[in-house]
Formats: C-alpha cells, sequence, structure tokens
C-alpha cells in the first residue's frame, strides 16, 4: 500500500462498547475530524414500534439510505476522518436481528440483504475498522452511567445476541483490516494510560497500512 495523506478510520461495536466516547478522544489525540452517527427522523419510527414485524423493511431501508450517503459523505472527504458506527452494522447486526428474532419477514430480508450487498459494493470501504468488544456486564455499566432514558429497559439477553451478531461479522469481514480492543479492563474516558494505549495501537497500525 502507497503512503497516504488521508485516511478513513471507523470505529464498530455494541450498544454501550463507547463508540462515541472513543471517537471523541481519538479525533483530539490524533487531530482528525470526528463524524458522529448521522442524525435523521425515521419517518417509520412510530409505525415500527406499532408494528415491527409489518414496518421493520421500511424502517431498515431509511437508515440504510441515510448511512450510506453519510458513508459516502466521508469518502469524499478530504483529510483524516474516524467515523462512529459504520454502514454494514445496520445489515449485519440490527436488520439480522429483526430477521432472526421474527420481527422481519424472510422475503422482506432477503431483498433488504440484495439492496445492502448491491449498492455497499460500490462503497470503498474504511482504512480500518475498530472493533470495541465488551462483554454484556460491560455494556450494561456503561448504558447506566449513561443514563439515557430510552436505554434503560434495555435486556442483558438483547446485548448478548448482538453481541454475537458483531462476532460473527467481524469473523467474516475482510475488506479492510480489523483492530481489536478489548475494553472490559479499560476506562479511557477517565484513565488518560488507557487511553494512550490505544493511540499507540492506531498509530501504529496505521503506519503499517502506509507502508
Amino acid at each position: 500500500m502507497t503512503t497516504r495523506s488521508e485516511s478513513f478510520v471507523a470505529i464498530a461495536g455494541n450498544i454501550g462498547a463507547g463508540k462515541s466516547t472513543l471517537t471523541r478522544l481519538l479525533s483530539d489525540a490524533l487531530g482528525w475530524e470526528p463524524f458522529y452517527e448521522a442524525d435523521a427522523e425515521n419517518p417509520y419510527l412510530a409505525d415500527f414500534y406499532a408494528d415491527m414485524k409489518r414496518w421493520s423493511f421500511h424502517s431498515q431501508v431509511f437508515y440504510l439510505g441515510k448511512r450510506l450517503e453519510h458513508h459516502r459523505q466521508l469518502v469524499d472527504h478530504h483529510g483524516h476522518v474516524l467515523q462512529d458506527r459504520t454502514v454494514y452494522e445496520d445489515a449485519e447486526i440490527f436488520a439480522r436481528n429483526l430477521y432472526e428474532s421474527g420481527n422481519m419477514a424472510e422475503r422482506d430480508y432477503e431483498a433488504y440483504r440484495r439492496l445492502y450487498m448491491a449498492v455497499s459494493s460500490f462503497l470503498p470501504p474504511p482504512d480500518l475498522i475498530i472493533y470495541l468488544q465488551a462483554s454484556v456486564d460491560t455494556l450494561l455499566a456503561h448504558i447506566q452511567r449513561r443514563g439515557r432514558e430510552y436505554e434503560r429497559d434495555i435486556a442483558p439477553e438483547y446485548l448478548a445476541r448482538l453481541n454475537d451478531f458483531y462476532d460473527d461479522w467481524i469473523a467474516r469481514w475482510s475488506l479492510c483490516p480489523v483492530l481489536s480492543i478489548n475494553v472490559d479492563n479499560l476506562d479511557f474516558a477517565a484513565n488518560p494510560a488507557d487511553l494512550a494505549s490505544i493511540v499507540e495501537q492506531v498509530e501504529t497500525f496505521m503506519q503499517r497500512l502506509q507502508v
């Protein structure tokens, strides 16, 4: 790989893994520009919560379209960028969960997957994905600490299922390198040494990619 003057790094991980916090801290440490999840008011959301099986396909297609737009903007952006959550997680984790939990019909899921595979194949992948791994206990502790009302009732079983989907997706991923970081024994938000260790790992990884 030739030396590049710009880099696109994405941070992936389950709910409560620390993606947004690490995006902010890493971008400050590296002097990169952070890009957080694109704000988008889903017009299907109320219908989705009223009848998940009927509206899950519509809702997921809306989110997929917004994330694809966001991904394209990041690829076209001049400079070093750090992304909080990837377009791939919508399909590989959350749409899959809806299908396997019985909240998306098989034909809808197959149509969604075909659309996702066709469109995402035209998008350049990130240069690196940082995958934040965390146990369910760690995820629940993080979720409780940040105190978001809408996350209060997230079940441990739900987080465990998403963890399994994340591990399976990362094991199959081949479009770019992955730096996996287990955060169970880290507190990069409060411990400068933990953050410095992650910064060093990312810098070392990026140096190897640019040789």
